[in-house]
């Protein structure tokens, strides 16, 4: 059975306001424009009712990313972080709506970020972002990061939000899809009894409450999974005991050792009962619609999709037939009949009518439609189709997750239940995978079946060495890969996959066990931006303590004072390697010597780009293998400054030869190498402007100059501290 009929209740952070706004004129997202048109605020409230006007005209198709886009671009230039993360809430909604969840990981990383930045734990916007994120991360099928970030929702949300919040509802509605997903239907079930529980404290009318609605439609389809599981249906055991789901008699025997009509007897007096009680939530649903007039809703198409769905269960075919049609019909005012939510419930419908045509199946077999259900976010597009299962050739980073869930998790809980819900596991370091950009020429070194596992100090003394031994039993190929072939260089200390205590693994790689403190910048200045990368890569797969992401998140975030002392060296090599040197090693004739400066250029004008983009959301410059893959795909992300640089720099690089040395040899008089100069002079005079402009908008310079060296004061002196190992000799 497919839960996405079950609809999902984010909370955004911040409230909606009702203060009109003409968003279909190419108005900017909530900014009020200064005198020269470039946003001076960002307004929050006008943000967001510019995007329910969206919402409400059925355009999100077309017209919600660029009002997302230049909602996002608006906050950051008006210096808004608060506003910024009320538009990276609202995009995680939006990416997750339409599948996008390769490009959600950035928004959901950089939204967590950007809220402890802010320093937001123990706040409501901090569980709502929570919730939001875990939400993104369930979409895209990473449950053991979904599952720990609505745990800590829970936890939050104990101090930040009343016992009956309606939004404690939605966190234990969205908690139950994912344990529907993960084959857990009857913790999924005890989630949504208690967020119905809240609804019925909290609504001033429950016979007309749409949440309410949702709720009896999702209790129905976790009903129909817990009573024919594996009928139609996707069913994965838990592995664990699930509280309340005992299936013994009385006595003690199981089904299995009952006589035969005992047992089916049993069996169907439970089909039944659960088919009953399926129903009995799902009607209670459309009477909520029918109560409050609401049938004209987006959301009541998914109410009478569920419907329909425990009338096909329940061999009531003309039920279902009338059922789905009737949704189709309220899916085609909303959205119109080009989305994958159209298309999937036609396809029960279908299925409904052969059903009813041509066979009359046994009830005591009942079924669901073979396609499911898709259903549309709240006020968003519906999803599009389900994912394809992947298969082997598989990304490391994959590779890993898989390891680590069939695996390495299995073997902590079995042999270590000590450490359960103690253990961090995921995969950071060095290695192309850790980025992302591995590919099949990857395995033939460090490439293979494994994952880090981390544990504090205190677990690693005590643990360590057992938990160790175990993971190096574990299977040395899986899924068709491996055994793992370790170089030297990653061996023993340095090994980049085992049981690791959190210190003395980022001591490992960048010598130290966790990031120097603000007050201590020439430790910072001595961390090259590449120790800093590999520090700061890869996925972490769970961290039920968060002692792991804390210490990475240090890593992550650079003292601005650093940074901006970072900029200012960057600006003057470019000015001193692009601006100046370069055009006299030409005119010298010594190609070398040239094709040095462009390289030094290069290499200073890319990390600015990084440094610009703040590594706290843009991560740091890999080492050189990986620069420009790294530079191609921050420029591909939404709202990144200086985007096309990179792409500029590669042409400067492709021209290079051409420019150092010429077209029939050494020196400047060979031939070609006079357009090819001229070019190249236009490209860094290009990229240079683009430079002070962007300085211009952060508001670290005033200055029109552009040759960088005399940008330097000017960024210098937003450095706070007066440390001189900051400043410019």
């Amino acid at each position: 059975m497919s839960d996405e009929a079950r609809r999902e209740t984010d909370e955004a952070a911040g409230m909606y306001a009702d203060t009109d706004v003409n968003s279909q004129n190419g108005s900017q997202a909530g900014s009020q424009p200064a005198g020269d048109g470039v946003p001076a605020t960002f307004d929050t409230d006008r943000f967001q009712a510019g995007l329910d006007a969206i919402y409400e005209a059925h355009e999100a198709p077309t017209k919600a990313e660029p009002y997302l886009q230049q909602a996002m671009a608006d906050a950051e230039n008006a210096g808004n972080d608060a506003g910024l993360l009320t538009v990276l809430n609202e995009i995680m909604g939006f990416y997750r709506s339409q599948g996008r969840h390769d490009e959600n990981q950035w928004i959901v990383q950089r939204a967590i970020e950007l809220g402890l930045r802010l320093q937001l734990p123990g706040s409501e916007a901090w569980t709502t972002t929570l919730i939001n994120a875990a939400t993104a991360m369930r979409a895209a099928g990473r449950y053991d990061q979904a599952q720990d970030l609505y745990h800590q929702a829970l936890e939050s949300a104990k101090s930040t939000m009343p016992a009956h919040d309606r939004r404690l509802a939605a966190l234990h509605n969205n908690l139950s899809m994912l344990y529907s997903e993960t084959g857990r239907p009857t913790l999924a079930r005890h989630e949504l009894e208690t967020a119905l529980r809240i609804l019925e404290t909290a609504s001033k009318d429950i016979s007309t409450d749409l949440d309410a609605a949702s709720t009896h439609t999702n209790l129905a389809l976790v009903l129909l999974q817990e009573t024919l599981p594996g009928n139609g249906t996707e069913h994965h055991p838990d592995p664990t005991t699930e509280a309340g789901d005992s299936t013994q008699s009385p006595a003690g025997a199981s089904d299995a050792t009952r006589p035969d009509h005992v047992a089916r007897h049993t069996d169907e007096a439970d089909r039944e009962r659960g088919l009953a009680e399926a129903r009995r939530h799902a009607s209670a649903a459309l009477a909520i619609y029918h109560a409050g007039h609401l049938e004209h809703s987006a959301h009541y198409a998914s109410a009478l999709a569920g419907y329909a769905q425990v009338c096909f269960a329940s061999a009531d075919f003309r039920s279902s037939v009338d059922a789905y049609r009737h949704a189709l019909a309220v899916i085609e005012e909303c959205y119109g009949t080009d989305t994958d939510y159209y298309r999937t419930t036609a396809a029960n419908l279908h299925d409904a009518q052969v059903a009813l045509d041509h066979a009359t199946p046994d009830p005591a077999t009942p079924r669901v439609p073979s396609r499911g259900t898709a259903t549309p976010e709240p006020g968003h597009q519906p999803p599009h189709a389900l994912h394809t299962p992947q298969h082997p050739p598989m990304k490391g980073m994959a590779l890993s997750r898989t390891f680590w869930e069939q695996c390495a998790k299995p073997m902590v809980e079995r042999r270590h239940p000590r450490l359960r819900g103690r253990v961090a596991a995921g995969l950071i370091g060095h290695g192309s995978e850790c980025y992302g950009f591995d590919d099949e020429q990857s395995h033939d070194h460090d490439f293979g079946p494994g994952c880090c596992l981390w544990l504090t100090d205190e677990d690693y003394r005590r643990f360590g060495a057992d938990l160790q031994a175990d993971y190096d039993a574990l299977p040395e190929t899986f899924m068709g890969y491996g055994p793992r072939e370790s170089t030297a260089r990653a061996q023993g200390p340095a090994r980049r996959v085992g049981v690791f205590a959190i210190g003395d693994f980022f001591a490992g790689i960048t010598g130290y066990r966790a990031a120097p403190t603000d007050d201590r910048p020439h430790e910072w200045l001595m961390l090259d931006e590449a120790t800093l990368a590999a520090a700061t890569n890869g996925e972490v797969f769970a961290d039920p303590l968060g002692a792991l992401l804390s210490t990475r998140q240090g890593f992550k975030t650079m003292p601005d004072d650093v940074r901006l002392s970072l900029i200012s060296k960057r600006l003057g090599m470019i000015a001193q390697a692009g601006q100046y040197n370069l055009p006299r090693m030409l005119k010298r004739g010594d190609g070398a010597a040239a094709w040095l400066a462009v390289n030094a250029c290069v290499e200073a004008a890319a990390s600015l780009v990084f440094l610009i983009n703040t590594p706290i959301t843009a991560g740091y410059m890999p080492f050189y293998k990986w620069r420009f893959a790294a530079l191609r795909r921050l420029s591909g992300r939404m709202a990144t400054r200086l985007s096309d640089v990179g792409a500029r720099l590669e042409r400067i690089l492709a021209l290079s030869s051409a420019t150092c040395f010429g077209g029939a040899g050494f020196g400047e008089g060979g031939k070609g190498s006079a357009p090819a100069q001229a070019d190249v002079h236009d490209l860094i005079e290009g990229i240079c402007r683009d430079i002070v402009a962007e300085l211009h908008r952060q508001g670290l310079s005033d200055a029109d100059e552009t040759f960088l060296e005399w940008q330097r004061p000017y960024v210098e002196a937003h450095i706070t501290s007066a440390d001189p190992v900051l400043h410019s000799l």
